[in-house]
């Protein structure tokens, strides 16, 4: 089967590609439709590494996903062919300590689509367990449905932050994973959530959603502006989703008194952190490592009407024009927050 392959940094190619295709007792096969491409997707073809994970040898990207059941595994009864999915692209290991604690996204086994060594999504089939392979409601797109995966990253932080109804949040960084946080926030209860960037383009798009007001850091001081919202108390919860050192120095100017924050953003490389301004305020810190158990929550967010994912998908391209797509990625056009790959019809 043709897949996209990341062949070393700053080469990709759509080339026929060997991929086990042996489906076990509890896997299903699922021909793939549409795939998203994630900054981590970008990251691998530009830089060919992230942290302790570098790509060595040829490589299929993808993690973003949703597809059609072709066929089932012996031991699948919530599935059977023809069901419309998205999947989970983490596999651990359920034996591990870690997944027995319910937090198998920090298993040290677990096998993620577009990881080094392991293969992602971008080819028209694959197999994949049953267990991470989730039924779409009819009233949820095959765009949509490959949505979810970086939505439940939201959701992993708004579930994070422990939100108490009514609370107001900030969220630092208004990319694909900050307007998904913000959304997340909104669901999980916040009353209103106040996003900052230097995107003017990026903010306009996330500010279109009731409940969420926007900040230009070129225009206004962000802690001044959250201090006069919040009568001079400070957000109840702040999620980093920026990773850049300067906001993350920052954060004890935004969060109340015996306030949370939550660390979504991953800095490139070790960053200053106020620890003292942390602890004058008894600041609970919460980080975020991809997801757990969220899958399901957010396809019924979607599906329900109460979170609309749709006006953040910027463009759809063929899967012959894969590259194109990626490189448009890479060029970060202001007004592009997720780019699609329709891998069939």
């Amino acid at each position: 089967m043709k897949a996209l392959v990341l062949e070393e940094k700053g080469k990709l190619s759509l080339r026929d590609f060997d991929l086990p295709r042996d489906i076990g007792p509890h896997d299903v096969r699922i021909k793939i439709h549409t795939v998203g491409i994630c900054g981590s997707d970008v990251h691998y073809y530009t830089h060919g590494k992230i942290g302790p994970f570098v790509v060595t040898e040829p490589m299929v990207l993808g993690h973003e996903a949703s597809g059609d059941v072709l066929e089932v595994g012996a031991e699948v009864a919530h599935l059977k062919p023809g069901d419309r999915v998205c999947m989970e692209p983490g596999i651990p290991d359920a034996n591990s300590r870690a997944s027995k604690l319910g937090i198998y996204n920090v298993d040290p086994a677990v096998r993620f689509w577009a990881t080094p060594p392991v293969h992602g999504c971008l080819t028209p089939e694959v197999v994949h367990p049953a267990a991470y392979t989730f039924k779409l409601p009819d009233n949820v797109s095959f765009a949509e449905g490959a949505m979810v995966e970086p939505f439940a990253i939201g959701m992993q932080a708004a579930v994070r932050a422990r939100i108490v109804p009514g609370d107001v949040a900030v969220v630092t960084g208004a990319g694909p994973i900050g307007m998904m946080v913000a959304l997340a926030a909104l669901a999980g209860g916040c009353a209103r959530v106040i996003i900052s960037d230097f995107s003017q383009p990026k903010l306009d798009i996330i500010g279109n959603y009731p409940g969420i007001q926007t900040v230009n850091l070129g225009q206004t001081d962000l802690p001044s502006f959250v201090a006069s919202v919040t009568g001079d108390w400070g957000a109840d919860v702040v999620f980093e989703c920026s990773g850049a050192a300067a906001a993350i120095l920052g954060l004890p100017g935004l969060a109340r008194p015996g306030g949370t924050i939550v660390l979504v953003g991953m800095p490139v490389d070790p960053v200053p952190v106020d620890i003292v301004g942390l602890q004058a305020r008894e600041v609970r810190i919460e980080t975020v490592f991809r997801y757990a158990n969220v899958y399901d929550r957010a396809i019924e967010l979607i599906a329900s009407g109460k979170v609309d994912l749709k006006p953040l998908i910027s463009d759809t391209l063929s899967f012959e024009n894969a590259i194109v797509a990626f490189d448009r990625a890479v060029a970060q056009r202001p007004e592009d927050v997720k780019i699609q790959i329709r891998v069939n019809s």
